[in-house]
């Protein structure tokens, strides 16, 4: 998948995902394959207004890149000001520029949409393609456009509404294929996902259920999507990036052992650490620890017992404690 002149090899993308695509899950998912990386929404209206701890989520390191940072509002001017901003390395100094600009009309939360935002676009298409529009004409890198099938089972626009932000300039769009009613309830409806493919020209990624290679393959064979974006399914499970690629490459894929998977969730935690006071990154950092541990006898009680860690030591300790009562190594007879 090329979005103008980005190269995604297998079309392996990681979806932007509030409170979840931090610097330190990004670069877990990268070591492990995936090709391009969108950062978690960042308001526009917030970095027009001046905001001090907002251009922290815009920062990154190189060996991200490919990647895209997400801006989610309503207002064409915010839009613009804050791509610009982003794109031309004047919003902090020592921020990086990135490989593109995404725009979120996907977001199901309510308080994003009882604010016009988020999903609540697809109920305006024409504000939607001004949106796309204003930030084309701010920026020269790729704009590219996440979108649901529609506000509700009613209005599933998402065909149509494409097709007006590729009119608009968009240069990707990602689907997901529920609706903002159905939040993550159901199923992803693949037709959706392969009805907007047979409408636009740009590069379609399909996004939803993604939480193996058998729904991957299942994705591109089905819509004829140019990449997949994997969301929930990477949480916990980084090596799906590798479980794809070695199936699109008809390569074996051999799945991580428990000590394996428990060394991998104590690295994201030190680059949580890296990159977050101790206060923040603990906290953030359990729904994360809970993921890696889902499959491991006793991950319940673990669980728990992460719930109350403070520090870093405490988590550490219930983890290795973990990985040793869970421990695949075969007794000496």
């Amino acid at each position: 998948m090329n979005i103008k002149n980005i190269e995604i090899p297998h079309g392996l993308c990681l979806a932007p995902l509030a409170g979840v695509s931090d610097r330190a899950f990004r670069k877990i998912c990268r070591a492990h394959g995936a090709e391009y990386l969108c950062s978690e929404m960042v308001s526009a209206a917030a970095i027009c207004y001046g905001d001090k701890k907002t251009p922290r989520l815009c920062a990154f390191d190189e060996d991200e890149m490919p990647m895209a940072i997400q801006l989610f509002g309503a207002r064409p001017a915010f839009f613009a000001e804050a791509a610009k901003r982003i794109a031309e390395g004047t919003l902090e100094a020592g921020l990086r520029i990135p490989a593109a600009i995404d725009i979120n009309m996907g977001c199901p939360v309510r308080k994003i949409v009882s604010c016009g935002e988020g999903s609540a676009l697809m109920r305006d298409p024409q504000l939607a393609a001004d949106i796309v529009r204003a930030v084309k004409e701010a920026v020269d890198i790729p704009v590219t456009v996440k979108i649901r099938a529609g506000f509700d089972e009613n209005s599933v626009n998402a065909p149509e509404f494409a097709a007006r932000l590729e009119d608009a300039g968009a240069d990707m769009i990602c689907v997901h294929g529920r609706t903002r009613a159905q939040m993550y309830s159901g199923r992803a409806d693949l037709s959706v996902i392969a009805a907007v493919k047979a409408r636009v020209r740009v590069p379609v990624c399909g996004n939803g259920d993604i939480f193996s290679a058998a729904d991957a393959l299942r994705m591109f064979r089905e819509t004829g999507c140019d990449g997949v974006m994997v969301a929930r399914g990477a949480m916990g499970n980084p090596w799906i990036f590798e479980e794809i690629s070695a199936a699109l490459s008809g390569r074996p894929f051999t799945p991580p052992k428990k000590d394996e998977i428990v060394a991998e969730a104590l690295r994201h935690l030190s680059l949580m650490l890296e990159t977050k006071p101790q206060a923040i990154a603990i906290p953030e950092a359990r729904k994360h620890m809970a993921q890696y541990i889902r499959n491991f006898r006793g991950a319940a009680a673990a669980r728990g017992r992460l719930n109350t860690c403070e520090r870093e030591a405490e988590m550490r300790q219930v983890l290795l404690e973990l990985a040793s009562e869970n421990s695949e190594a075969t007794p000496e007879n």
